[in-house]
């Protein structure tokens, strides 16, 4: 949708001291045995095709043979700190299949593709650059969605589990095709989504930004939307950026809800979101405020924005709670004390 686009390419935070501080006491943080810059020895590469035959965003690398080796070695450690809390034992059934990198977007990320030798079953991990907003944005995930998510973080270097699931793009090219029943529930997902999106501020949910996990039901499927991509946590200014149902790549899904669904209904599950969202607060209410301390203390964006953001939200909530605000965690605080006050309100969804 136009006017919903990203300013200028998002900039890198730093990890503050307090931040480094909350991260380690909830072990997030572990001395790795390579950084992201050790990924950068390659000396060529080849596009990723998918499996139409066409050319994707992802390059997979070639690495010379004295390197190799011990990166491979690295590779298979950095996934038994992240899968199996360190035990080096499973790594005598491992091997690095692929490396490839990502030539599309802010992060630039190498995706490394792992095989168990035992079976020929395979996953997959992420190498990024580090940056404190997506860091912020995997936290609040694991605290206030449904879904919880692993990753560890060393200086300059983050990695990151594979979310499974089928690209939000494809899935709406291919899977909304479907029963009118299913469809109902594909678009209560994608309130539920959009409204845990707005509550914590991640912004730029288009389609290629999250996946749909599709798990089969007695009387059909049940899905689930899950963000993929947390760059974007409390950066930009515009309200709208942070609602996934004003993105025009996401229009086909909202059809579905508009085809379906009646203004009380939706505004049922917004609420039920809502809900759950306070509950998941409440819960890890001690960890939350820590998180949020650090938020509110750090640079996370540029005053402009913050001011942009403020004066929208405010008018968009008719409240007073935005007035003294000047930081993004601070904005995050609010919109959760707004919820856990039952005040939050969100707009009707409209194609």
């Amino acid at each position: 949708m136009k006017g919903n686009k990203p300013s200028k390419k998002k900039i890198s935070f730093p990890i503050s001291e307090d931040f480094d501080f909350y991260l380690k006491n909830y072990n997030r943080y572990l001395e790795l045995p390579l950084q992201y810059l050790d990924m950068e020895r390659s000396i060529g590469g080849f596009p990723l095709m998918d499996r139409n035959g066409n050319e994707t965003f992802w390059k997979t690398l070639i690495y010379d043979e004295a390197e190799r080796m011990e990166l491979h070695n690295h590779l298979c450690e950095i996934y038994a700190l992240l899968k199996t809390d360190g035990d080096m034992k499973v790594i005598e059934h491992l091997k690095v299949d692929r490396i490839d990198f990502c030539t599309f977007g802010n992060t630039n990320p190498y995706r490394v593709r792992i095989i168990n030798r035992l079976n020929d079953n395979y996953d997959h991990f992420y190498i990024k650059r580090i940056d404190a907003s997506r860091i912020y944005g995997l936290e609040l995930e694991d605290l206030l969605s449904p879904n919880r998510i692993s990753f560890l973080y060393d200086r300059h270097t983050l990695i990151e589990e594979h979310i499974a699931g089928i690209p939000g793009d494809d899935f709406v090219k291919r899977n909304i095709d479907v029963s009118a029943f299913d469809q109902i529930r594909i678009a209560k997902e994608f309130i539920k989504f959009n409204e845990r999106c707005f509550v914590r501020l991640l912004g730029d949910m288009r389609s290629y930004n999250y996946i749909v996990d599709i798990t089969p039901d007695i009387d059909g499927n049940q899905y689930r939307i899950r963000a993929i991509d947390f760059d974007q946590q409390s950066y930009e200014g515009r309200k709208n950026f942070y609602l996934p149902q004003f993105f025009k790549e996401n229009n086909e899904i909202i059809k579905l809800g508009l085809d379906h669904l009646s203004n009380e209904t939706v505004t049922q599950y917004q609420f039920e979101e809502r809900s759950l969202i306070t509950r998941r607060a409440k819960t890890s209410s001690i960890r939350l405020n820590k998180l949020l301390k650090c938020m509110i203390a750090d640079k996370l964006s540029f005053d402009p924005k913050i001011d942009q953001l403020k004066s929208e939200l405010a008018y968009h909530h008719k409240s007073h709670i935005f007035d003294t605000c000047n930081s993004m965690g601070e904005l995050v605080l609010a919109n959760l004390k707004l919820v856990l006050l039952k005040e939050f309100k969100q707009s009707i969804i409209k194609f």
